[in-house]
């Protein structure tokens, strides 16, 4: 599982917080006393400083039916006035409007006009407002000017809707406008940066719009975005790239326009026994545009930094702010970057809540610090490959495993310090800590596979049974956990050629509920470590499946997600539903029967196409490539993961199925993926690429369009939302010469264009069930066909479609 982090905490810890970060600056600006000059204090540079304080209410202009058209979105100032706020280096970034406006919004593409839908139930947005808050660093304020009709009077109403909306982004939301802002202002390059929060009349109170050339909140890879987030409408509605580049034909893929990469990464961690971090790193950067003045980086909220260097020595100005706002770590450089320049900046950083101590050796590296517990690039590991090097420090009789090779491990005073190196460039690093009883077998190949387990259970399993279960030890089920590793490792290898990688770690940790998988390095769930009379006892083995499967798909990981990673979440269905299709084939590769494989396609199904508490099926909600945005008030909390993971499971069955074949298997299948992975080896791919590598492998049987094309199926499962419906009755007709059998086929539920492929089984007396071949099939329409059936070594039974649930349906 590759995660999307959020934030959520206590104010109580807030304030902690606030207290060990202040008492870390004291305590290393004192050591620098007798050094070199001292570290900046945070959020002390001044044109960041005249931002954070910016309100609107100097001057102010009225006007009557300006026009702004932002990309898609048009907005119409239809009488009041507009309030700027005041100069920063000699350019305005922002406006306050109060009267009557109106906002026009239509999606380019089909897709995004189908999003917006779930929420205005048509494909477009009309929304009225009374006041709207821009923030720009485009050319917005020249606009407004131009279409002034006149000065208008300054109230305080202005600055106090300016001010709302500064808590609402530092309080609510959480993200650092002013430091965005500031990147632009110190750029000599134009900025082209869009904000308009207006209190929407019609479907929410409180909705923005934004346009990023950098993507919106430096996560997306698409420039456009509208978002809601009053308590009971909240969600990104849609998303998209300049609507010209549609027009043009250049928004094919998700690419990302980052600002920076990140080529090296230079770790020196210690790691507490309480759990307390404290780190430097070197972090190697390159320009990718020009003007580069301010490099935003990702650090977990509570770990507080302390000093920014470049590689002269010089200390460097930077922004974070305190967790219990808008925490956002960003540096800033000396000067600005042209494009392709390079810079080195040690940043030296400490704080709690990172890793916490579990009691008894157990340590737990929380979900949403595992991307964040170093800085790291904003794109959260999408598509951004970096060698690493890293130094560990850790409690002597405490073990560190990491991602990467291991160079060295010494005993130094009362700790244990381990060097680790990735040898090649990986998309995130991360480590897991404890005091683990170790297994490790060599590959034939010399692959090494290792599991750990924890030599003791942490309190909270102490304090939930109470000591009444009996034996709880998980290192029991090392040799199984070591045995499933190591069968999915050669399984994959033959599937989807050799890993990059030397080794693969499988380490327990104490979360129960999920697995994660880093480069060559595995989390698992501690209730994995258990028997199923264990996790009966504990109420948590109604799911069967998921225990089954959660080990096999995190080691599928190693290859979608960690070889060949992905441009963006619009194309993470591909890592999760890879990782899900690989388990099923693990399944199949490991049981005497089939009846486990089949099941399992089952309970996908089940996710994909039954209701939810909202009343929404998820395959109708959006297509895969939505991600993380199909989650959202409307839709659910649970939407994402019950349709990106099986459905892009499905996507990939799917294909298999259609290519497989009693006489070659899966040779067809074992040489995509093959291609696929040599070709973007450590590389991103987009949705498009994996389509154009299918193209380039096409088989007869996928030509339905007759053009070596896969628009028929892409457009119908990856970027739609189709779901046929299948009626079928057969029967067997004894002759002379042998039999026959008379088919009845009805497809339903689709559109006139609709092409799929049908599998055809047979069933013999003797309980085997065969493939006898395949057929088109196009929109709604009922075939009927008498076929003669080839000779069997048992009598056939009867004739089925979809044995092994081909085809993602709903069937009779």
């Amino acid at each position: 599982m590759q995660t999307i982090s959020i934030f959520g905490f206590s104010a109580r810890l807030s304030f902690a917080v606030l207290r060990i970060c202040a008492w870390m600056l004291m305590i290393f600006s004192l050591s620098m006393l007798h050094g070199q000059a001292s570290p900046r204090t945070p959020n002390m540079n001044g044109t960041y400083q005249q931002l954070r304080r910016l309100l609107p209410g100097g001057e102010t202009v009225t006007v009557s039916e300006l026009t702004l058209k932002r990309d898609a979105a048009v907005f119409t100032f239809h009488s009041g006035a507009f309030a700027f706020y005041g100069e920063v280096n000699g350019k305005i970034t922002g406006a306050v409007f109060r009267g009557q406006g109106s906002l026009h919004l239509e999606p380019p593409i089909e897709q995004e006009r189908r999003s917006i839908a779930l929420l205005t139930k048509e494909p477009k947005l009309d929304e009225n407002f009374e006041s709207a808050v821009l923030r720009f660093t485009d050319d917005t304020a020249a606009e407004i000017r131009k279409a002034s009709s006149g000065k208008g009077s300054s109230e305080g109403a202005y600055t106090t809707l300016g001010q709302q909306f500064a808590d609402a982004m530092r309080t609510k939301l959480h993200w650092n406008l002013d430091a965005r802002l500031l990147e632009d202002v110190l750029s000599p390059a134009p900025g082209g940066f869009f904000l308009a929060a207006i209190d929407g009349k019609k479907y929410a109170s409180k909705m923005v719009l934004m346009i990023d050339p950098y993507g919106a909140l430096g996560v997306s890879p698409e420039e456009v975005e509208l978002m809601t987030w009053n308590e009971t409408r909240r969600g990104i509605w849609t998303a998209f790239h300049y609507e010209s580049e549609y027009r043009d034909g250049i928004a094919q893929g998700n690419e990302a326009n980052d600002p920076y990469t990140i080529d090296q990464q230079d770790l020196d961690t210690t790691v507490a026994k309480n759990g307390a971090i404290s780190a430097v790193s070197k972090t190697s950067i390159r320009s990718q545009v020009n003007g580069l003045a301010i490099v935003p980086l990702r650090l977990f909220p509570t770990l507080c930094v302390s000093a920014v260097q470049n590689a002269d020595g010089l200390q460097l100005d930077f922004v974070q702010e305190s967790k219990d706002n808008d925490p956002d770590f960003a540096v800033i450089l000396p000067r600005p970057l042209a494009k392709d320049q390079t810079a080195v900046l040690k940043i030296t950083y400490a704080g709690k809540d990172v890793v916490e101590d579990e009691g008894n050796g157990n340590y737990y590296l929380i979900s949403g610090a595992r991307e964040r517990w170093y800085p790291s690039a904003r794109e959260g590991g999408l598509g951004s490959y970096a060698m690493y090097h890293m130094i560990f420090r850790v409690p002597k009789g405490l073990d560190l495993i990491a991602t990467g090779k291991q160079l060295r491990q010494s005993d130094e005073g009362g700790e244990t310090v381990t060097e680790w190196a990735s040898g090649v460039a990986i998309p995130v690093a991360g480590f897991n800590m404890g005091r683990f009883k170790k297994q490790e077998v060599k590959l034939t190949d010399g692959f090494l596979v290792s599991a750990y387990a924890n030599t003791d259970i942490p309190n909270s399993v102490v304090q939930l049974t109470g000591g009444t279960m009996g034996n709880m030890n998980t290192t029991g089920m090392l040799k199984s956990a070591m045995a499933q590793g190591q069968v999915a490792i050669g399984l994959y290898s033959s599937y989807f050629g050799k890993l990059q990688f030397p080794s693969l770690s499988l380490t327990q940790q104490t979360a129960c509920d999920y697995g994660q998988s880093w480069p060559m390095l595995v989390y698992l769930p501690i209730c994995s470590f258990w028997d199923t009379t264990i996790r009966h006892q504990l109420g948590i083995d109604s799911d069967r499946m998921y225990w089954h499967v959660v080990t096999p798909h995190e080691v599928a990981h190693q290859w979608w997600g960690q070889t060949v990673s992905f441009r963006s979440y619009r194309d993470q269905w591909m890592s999760e539903g890879f990782a899900d299709f690989s388990a099923s084939i693990f399944l199949q590769a490991t049981n005497k029967n089939n009846d486990e494989f089949r099941d399992f396609w089952k309970q996908e199904k089940r996710l994909i196409v039954e209701k939810n508490a909202q009343g929404f099926r998820p395959i109708d909600v959006g297509p895969v490539t939505t991600g993380y945005r199909l989650t959202n008030s409307r839709s659910g909390d649970y939407t994402y993961r019950d349709l990106v993971y099986p459905k892009g499971a499905y996507i990939l069955h799917m294909i298999r199925m259609m290519n497989w074949s009693p006489r070659d298997g899966d040779q067809w299948l074992e040489s995509t993926l093959q291609d696929f992975v040599e070709t973007y080896r450590l590389k991103p791919a987009t949705t498009e690429d994996f389509k154009a590598m299918l193209e380039k492998h096409m088989s007869r049987v996928m030509d339905l369009d007759g053009n070596r094309r896969l628009d028929w199926f892409f457009n119908e499962y990856v970027y739609g939302t189709a779901l046929p419906h299948y009626s079928f009755a057969s029967e067997i007709i004894p002759n002379s010469d042998g039999p026959s059998a008379h088919l009845k086929l009805t497809q339903s539920n689709v559109g006139d264009s609709f092409k799929m492929v049908i599998p055809f089984y047979a069933e013999l007396s003797d309980g085997r069930v065969v493939r006898l071949g395949s057929a088109p099939i196009v929109g709604n329409i009922t075939l009927e066909r008498t076929i003669k059936l080839p000779a069997s070594p048992s009598p056939i039974k009867r004739i089925l479609i979809n044995y092994y649930n081909d085809v993602l349906c709903t069937q009779d």
